[in-house]
């Protein structure tokens, strides 16, 4: 596994789910981590619990959607750990999930807002912070090359940001910045609970014990955080590969 060790990384969508994991596992791994969610509380509590273990975090409330406060995160990082090394763009939303003709426009615009422009503006304020190296991680998923029933504004997104990663690639790669995707497939989380319950399309009906843990893909950012990232840049990191898992040290798929 990578050495993250002083490195300063910031993971959006940090309260709970993956982003809570990588925040704890990057922490344990001695990485200065920056927890950022739209709500303050739940991010400061894991924040003091990993000071409190003795690790290096600080949490700052953030909505990817409002450019400003994307890039007062940024500053942040800056400020108080010297530079940034990683940037998690990990928040992302799903709900709620409707076919086309029932989706409502303002829903699906706000999913565009933070699944997509919130990468966008990531990227933008994080890439010239970076100062000679540095990696976006991008979380991506199977949704960005396929579609789904009710997921027009999740694959849309999804999609898009691949092509991010691309651009980001392209425009970035020979200066030293890494960006690379990483779809993880399904993962044990609040997303999958929101998933189920919608009914829609075949992912609502697989059973809670085929989606792996929120822990694995924390071990995936960890991994692509270090060198081994740069293979897998302008691209998607596949943990639903046997060597996407092979190279983690986990299980292979089922």
């Amino acid at each position: 596994m990578s050495d993250v060790s002083g490195k300063t990384i910031i993971i959006t969508g940090a309260s709970r789910g993956i982003g809570e994991a990588a925040a704890r596992h990057l922490a344990q791994a001695g990485a200065r981590v920056v927890l950022a969610a739209r709500s303050e509380g739940p991010i400061a509590r894991i924040a003091d619990e990993i000071s409190a273990a003795g690790g290096q975090a600080i949490a700052q409330a953030c909505d990817v959607a409002d450019a400003s406060q994307v890039k007062a995160l940024i500053d942040r990082a800056v400020a108080e750990f010297g530079g940034l090394d990683v940037l998690v763009n990990n928040a992302g939303l799903i709900d709620p999930i409707a076919r086309l003709e029932d989706s409502d426009p303002v829903a699906w615009s706000t999913i565009v807002d933070v699944n997509l422009k919130g990468v966008y503006y990531g990227m933008r304020f994080a890439i010239p912070a970076m100062a000679e190296a540095g990696t976006v991680i991008n979380i991506s998923s199977g949704a960005a090359t396929g579609a789904l029933e009710g997921w027009s504004h999740y694959c849309a997104t999804k999609a898009a940001v691949l092509s991010l990663t691309k651009c980001g690639h392209k425009e970035h790669g020979e200066q030293g910045i890494t960006v690379v995707g990483l779809s993880p497939g399904t993962v044990a989380t609040e997303m999958q609970v929101q998933i189920k319950a919608s009914g829609i399309n075949p992912v609502s009906q697989l059973d809670p014990s085929v989606h792996i843990p929120a822990e694995w893909v924390a071990q995936a950012i960890t991994y692509l955080s270090g060198p081994a990232g740069a293979e897998y840049a302008g691209g998607d990191f596949s943990m639903k590969t046997p060597e996407g898992r092979a190279a983690l040290g986990l299980p292979a798929p089922g």
